[in-house]
Formats: C-alpha cells, sequence, structure tokens
C-alpha cells in the first residue's frame, strides 16, 4: 500500500511547456484515473512519474521516498502499456516471468509468482499457449501478470484498453476494477475515454492543457464540475454549454445543461425547435434540435417518447439542474 504525490511538477521540451506545474495526492491503495484529450499531458505525466521521462522541475514522491532522479527500476512501480508488448515465441507462462527471469530469480519462486498471477487473472489453463493464440483480452491480461509478478508498489497503466473492441473494452473495465479490489494496489491509469473514468475511478484527475482542471470523485466531477472544460468533457452524451446571448440571458459567462436534464413536449417548454437527426439507443433516445438564435441542443429521452426527424418539439431544462459559470 503506496502513496503517491506529485509536487510543483513541470515538463518542457525546449520552449514547450507540456506539464505546468502538477500537484497531486494520490492515496495508498487508490484507483486513480488521469483523463483528458489528446495532448493534454496525462501520457506524459505518467511516464514522469515511470521515469522513462524526466522532469525539468518538481518531485516525484512514492512511498515517502522522493524518486525523482531514480531509474525506473528503482522506483517500485510496474507499467502496462497500450501495446501487450508480449514475446511471440514465448509462452503465456514464460511471457509473465520473463522480467523475473532477467533478475536471476530462483526458478521455484518464479514458478510461485506466475502461477499465483495467473490463477489471480484467470490464464492458469491458458500458461503454456503462444500469444497468437490468445483473444485481445487474454494478451491484456498477460502484460498484467507481467506486471504484478514484479510485486510493485504502484502500478500504472497507459491507455491499456485501447486496442480492444467495444465488447472486450467493457469486459475488461470489470476485470481490472475486480482486480483492483482484490489487489488493494495504488494504480493510476490513463485514458482519453471519459466512461473508463467515470466506470472505474476512485479518483479522476482531469487534465487539461498540461494542468490540472479538477481533481475528485466521478460523482463530484459529474454533479459539481468546477469549470466548463470539466463539465463538457465528463457526462455522455456531453453536456450542452452556450455562451453569448444564451449566458447572458441566464446571468453567466457559460450556461450549461445535460442531455438527460432536458424534458421534451409538443405542448409548450423554455425553447422551441426542430429535431434535425435522432439517435435510437434501445432503452435512450438522443434527439439533436436545432434552436432558433442558440444553435444545437442535445436531449436524452426514453422509448416511451418517440421523435421523428423534422418534428417540432419543445424542450425544458429540470429545475435545479442548470449550471451556471462566471
Amino acid at each position: 500500500m503506496t502513496d503517491v504525490a506529485l509536487k510543483s511538477l513541470t515538463k518542457s521540451f525546449g520552449l514547450v511547456d507540456v506539464i505546468k506545474g502538477v500537484d497531486l495526492d494520490i492515496k495508498s491503495g487508490e484507483f486513480c484515473v488521469f483523463v483528458g484529450p489528446s495532448g493534454c499531458g496525462k501520457s506524459t505525466l505518467l511516464r514522469i512519474i515511470a521515469g522513462l521521462e524526466s522532469a525539468t522541475a518538481g518531485e516525484i514522491i512514492i512511498d515517502g521516498r522522493d524518486v525523482s532522479g531514480a531509474e525506473p527500476s528503482e522506483r517500485g512501480i510496474a507499467m502496462v502499456f497500450q501495446s501487450y508488448a508480449l514475446y511471440p515465441h514465448l509462452s503465456v507462462r514464460d511471457n509473465i516471468g520473463f522480467g523475473l527471469s532477467l533478475a536471476k530469480l530462483p526458478k521455484a519462486e518464479i514458478r510461485t509468482r506466475v502461477e499465483a498471477a495467473a490463477a489471480i487473472l484467470q490464464l492458469g489453463p491458458l500458461l503454456d499457449r503462444k500469444p497468437k493464440a490468445l483473444s485481445g483480452g487474454q494478451r491484456q491480461r498477460v502484460a498484467i501478470g507481467r506486471a504484478m509478478v514484479r510485486d510493485p508498489k504502484v502500478f500504472l497503466l497507459d491507455e491499456p484498453l485501447s486496442n480492444l473492441d467495444a465488447a472486450l473494452r467493457a469486459q475488461m473495465r470489470i476485470e481490472l476494477t475486480d482486480l483492483h479490489r482484490r489487489l488493494g494496489a495504488t494504480m493510476i491509469y490513463v485514458t482519453h475515454d471519459q466512461v473508463e473514468a467515470m466506470t472505474m475511478a476512485d479518483k479522476i484527475v482531469v487534465l487539461n492543457s498540461g494542468r490540472i482542471e479538477q481533481v475528485g470523485t466521478p460523482m463530484e466531477l459529474y454533479n459539481h464540475p468546477a469549470t466548463p472544460f470539466v463539465a463538457g468533457f465528463i457526462g455522455s452524451p456531453k453536456m450542452n454549454l452556450f455562451e453569448g446571448a444564451t449566458a447572458k440571458a441566464e446571468g453567466c459567462t457559460t450556461y450549461g445543461i445535460r442531455p438527460e436534464h432536458i424534458t421534451l413536449s409538443r405542448t409548450g417548454g423554455k425553447w422551441q425547435g426542430t429535431a434535425r437527426h435522432v439517435e435510437h439507443l434501445g432503452a435512450d433516445t438522443i434527439v439533436y434540435l436545432k434552436v432558433e438564435g442558440m444553435g444545437e441542443l442535445l436531449a436524452r429521452t426514453t422509448e416511451d417518447f418517440p421523435v421523428a426527424h423534422g418534428e417540432t418539439l419543445f424542450a425544458s431544462p429540470i429545475a435545479g439542474r442548470e449550471f451556471r459559470f462566471a
């Protein structure tokens, strides 16, 4: 069980500042997710923690020790990458135990560690297979097993599910959160997918252009976004955000309302619009309304309220669920 602290961390490539003064405390045993759009600095920040990139300034404290100048192997971390990076000519058993073999651990200890990790990851029957005989999810579990056997203080995971199809990503999210609960380990996970962040994290760190926009639990960020950026990034479909005349009428600089907090009617409401696009998702229907003087407004409704393309509808915000940003 290990705490991680980042203090005034910066990273520059020449004149370009990529990480701009990050301060963050990650508690022992937390599943912490770095999330943000491409180019926000989340993977760079993870690589700095791992020691694969050096910080320009600041400190990295792992388990109470400043490891800012330490080699990756001296930091007590294990990293799982987007690419599985398995050796195709080695069995699952040998892939998982490869790092331990390099460290020249006794064969009996390697066997014990590999089989223990395989049991947790449900890879026991597959230990003698080669990677080509595995599914994508099984290969990713082998990569996680290779990290597990090192008994790290902190797991670092850099978009490990992005190469999987949608169904397998959903399954692996469950498996990873189950693994976290069983191990009780500190995990830092990078993704651009806010659904992964919302469904897996104890703590979410929203990054934007090298800075932390907000830190909190998934529901704290959903219910109390600190900035329009966080409001627009957390939640699916994304929040409706309006500036200009619409925001001015609400007494703010940016006005926000989530699609699920809008009611639709055919008899009257706050805004009148035309359904320019309708997405039928089974239990939910997403309606894209074109509202005069406002632009596009997304509303989420249910299958009990069928909507046709081109239909005129009225939309109203649910009281108390609006956001007004100064």
